[in-house]
């Protein structure tokens, strides 16, 4: 005799199932909004179906982090250090701004759950290998992830202002008087500073360059 499936194997959905559906919901709908009652609508079960996967609310969040952090954990391949380091900050912020509404949460929460936890220690390891003391190496992975995590949530909350040219948008900017701020309006109608993308690769590769001559490693180390 068939042993009897459980409710949630008869709903036919998976824990990763769970976490992208929430993420996708806290995109669209804004975090605030989302509930186990909401999710499990949007999954077509009951909300109890979903304590299967998830004991409480609060795993549902460590979840969503860890979804997005593991797709990060894919920036962390073969190669040289520095490169490596590089890879992994493009992959995060990738990750971050294809979804936005789990940004409140990658900056407030720890990384508790094995996988994400596994992501940290894929990190540390690649850094003690090529050099760096335990205390540093862990400095170094903090530093890079919350830069690339505070960088992911200005660009997300910048890019209305700038589509509405109100304070602080670069349309805003080109109507400065130009004897008081020469210099600011120059780089606004030029483009010069501006972009994205091009200061968070100079930020990255200024930060992935520091960090070994702030270890104290040799100079071939450093990239």
């Amino acid at each position: 005799m068939a042993a009897k499936r459980t409710r949630a194997e008869r709903a036919g959905i998976s824990r990763d199932q769970v976490l992208d559906a929430a993420l996708a919901f806290a995109d669209r709908d804004g975090l605030a909004a989302l509930s186990m009652r909401k999710l499990g609508a949007e999954l077509g079960v009951e909300a109890m179906t979903l304590y299967h996967y998830v004991p409480n609310k609060d795993a549902l969040l460590d979840g969503m982090v860890e979804r997005v952090m593991s797709e990060a954990d894919a920036g962390f391949t073969d190669g040289p250090w520095q490169s490596v380091l590089v890879d992994y900050a493009r992959a995060l912020r990738t990750a971050l701004l294809a979804h936005p509404g789990a940004l409140p949460l990658v900056a407030t929460r720890p990384a508790v759950t094995p996988k994400t936890l596994h992501t940290a220690e894929r990190g540390l390891k690649l850094l003690v290998e090529a050099g760096f003391d335990l205390g540093p190496a862990l400095d170094a992975l903090n530093a890079l992830t919350l830069f690339v995590v505070a960088h992911a949530n200005s660009e997300a909350r910048t890019a209305p202002v700038n589509e509405t040219g109100d304070p602080g948008s670069v349309d805003y900017l080109k109507t400065l008087d130009p004897e008081e701020f020469p210099l600011i309006l120059q780089a606004a109608r030029t483009g010069a500073g501006t972009d994205d993308h091009t200061r968070f690769e100079f930020a990255v590769a200024a930060l992935v360059h520091g960090f070994a001559a702030a270890a104290g490693l040799p100079a071939n180390c450093q990239g």
